[in-house]
C-alpha cells in the first residue's frame, strides 16, 4: 500500500462506452443532453463518442452530428475514441472541440486481440505502428498506452502481471522506435476478471517497472468487483479512473451477453467522498444525470446510487 491520493481525475466515458452498446438508437439530441449535463458536475474529462465503422457500432454512426451539436463548457477535456487513420482524420475536423491525443492500444490476451480485432498480437502491433505515423504525420502526440484485458479473458482466461508487463515493453518499443513519450498507462479489465488482490499485484508490478509512468484503471462491474476494485487502485496511489454515470455501456465484444458496464461515476464519487479524497464533482448533481441517462435509454441501469441517493442528501435530511 501506499499514501492514498489526495485528488483523482476522473474520465467520464458514459457517452461513448453506454451509446455504443444500446440495442435502440438514442436520438442525437438526447446524447448532447446528457454530454452537457455530465459537463456541469465539475468532471473534466467527457469521452464524447466513437469515430468507427457505423457498419459495426451503429450506436454511433452520428458521431459528427454530435460532436458538431452540443456546446463545450471552457474547462472541459472532451476527447474521442478512433482505432484507425480514417477515425482519426474524423477527429480531427472537430479539433476545435475535441481534445486530441494519440494513443497506442493492444491487449494482453491474444485470443481477444483475435475476437475484437480479427489480428494476432503481432499484427495488431503493426497496426499501432501505423497508426503511431498517422498521428505523428498530423502533428498528433502518442501520450498514452491502453492494455485491454489486463486483468483476465474469458477467451483466454487468467492473465498473468508478467503478460501484462510483456505486451507494454511491445507498446513502448513502438512509442521510442517513434521517438514518443509516453505520460500515462491505462490498465483495463475490460471483461470483468478482476480482483483487489489481483489489482494490487498488477498495478505493484507495473509500478515497479516503470515507476515514472502514471497509471490509469478502466475497470468494468461485470462481477460486482468494479467499487473493490477501485478501493485497491486507491490504496495502491492510482489517482485516474475511467467510468460511466449510470454504469452505461459494456464491451460489445466480450462474450458475456447483458454484462455490466464500467464502474459507475457516481459510485466511484462516493467511494472517495467517504475516504475523504477530492473529485471535484457535485455527487447529488452527478446523480440527477445518472437518472437523466436511465431516462434516455430507456431501461434501468446497474447504478444503486442513482436509486437510492447520496449520504450527503441523507445527513443535511437527518440535520
Amino acid at each position: 500500500m501506499t499514501d492514498l491520493p489526495i485528488s483523482i481525475d476522473i474520465h467520464e466515458e458514459g457517452p461513448r462506452e453506454g451509446f455504443q452498446i444500446e440495442p435502440g438508437p438514442i436520438p442525437t439530441a438526447e446524447k448532447i443532453r446528457l454530454i452537457e449535463a455530465l459537463a456541469e458536475t465539475g468532471l473534466h474529462h467527457i469521452q464524447a463518442c466513437s469515430f468507427v465503422n457505423p457498419r459495426v457500432v451503429p450506436g454511433w454512426a452520428d458521431a459528427e452530428a454530435t460532436i458538431a451539436g452540443f456546446t463545450p463548457k471552457p474547462g472541459v477535456h472532451y476527447t474521442a475514441l478512433w482505432f484507425n487513420g480514417n477515425g482519426l482524420e474524423r477527429a480531427l475536423a472537430f479539433r476545435d472541440k475535441l481534445h486530441i491525443t494519440g494513443s497506442i492500444s493492444i491487449t494482453a490476451s491474444e485470443a481477444f486481440t483475435r475476437k475484437n480485432l480479427n489480428r494476432s498480437h503481432a499484427e495488431n502491433l503493426e497496426a499501432m505502428r501505423k497508426l503511431t505515423a498517422t498521428h505523428i504525420s498530423h502533428g498528433v502526440a502518442v501520450t498514452r498506452i491502453g492494455v485491454q484485458a489486463a486483468f483476465g479473458c474469458n477467451y483466454q482466461g487468467d492473465i498473468t502481471p508478467a503478460q501484462v508487463i510483456s505486451t507494454l515493453e511491445d507498446a513502448f518499443a513502438i512509442a521510442q522506435e517513434y521517438g514518443q513519450q509516453i505520460q500515462r498507462i491505462s490498465l483495463a479489465d475490460t471483461m470483468g476478471w478482476a480482483a483487489p488482490q489481483r489489482v494490487e499485484r498488477v498495478v505493484g508490478e507495473v509500478r515497479s517497472r516503470w515507476p515514472e509512468q502514471k497509471i490509469g484503471l478502466h475497470l468494468h462491474d461485470t462481477r460486482g468487483l468494479a467499487v473493490a476494485n477501485a478501493h485497491a487502485g486507491l490504496r495502491m496511489g492510482v489517482a485516474q479512473f475511467d467510468s460511466t454515470v449510470g454504469g452505461l455501456g459494456g464491451c460489445p465484444f466480450a462474450g458475456q451477453k447483458g454484462a455490466a458496464g464500467n464502474i459507475c461515476t457516481e459510485e466511484l464519487v462516493l467511494l472517495c467522498e467517504e475516504m475523504g479524497i477530492h473529485t471535484g464533482v457535485d455527487l447529488d448533481r452527478l446523480i440527477e444525470v445518472g437518472r437523466m441517462a436511465e431516462e434516455i435509454v430507456g431501461h434501468v441501469l446497474p447504478s444503486e446510487l442513482i436509486h437510492a441517493g447520496s449520504l450527503g442528501a441523507f445527513r443535511r435530511r437527518a440535520a
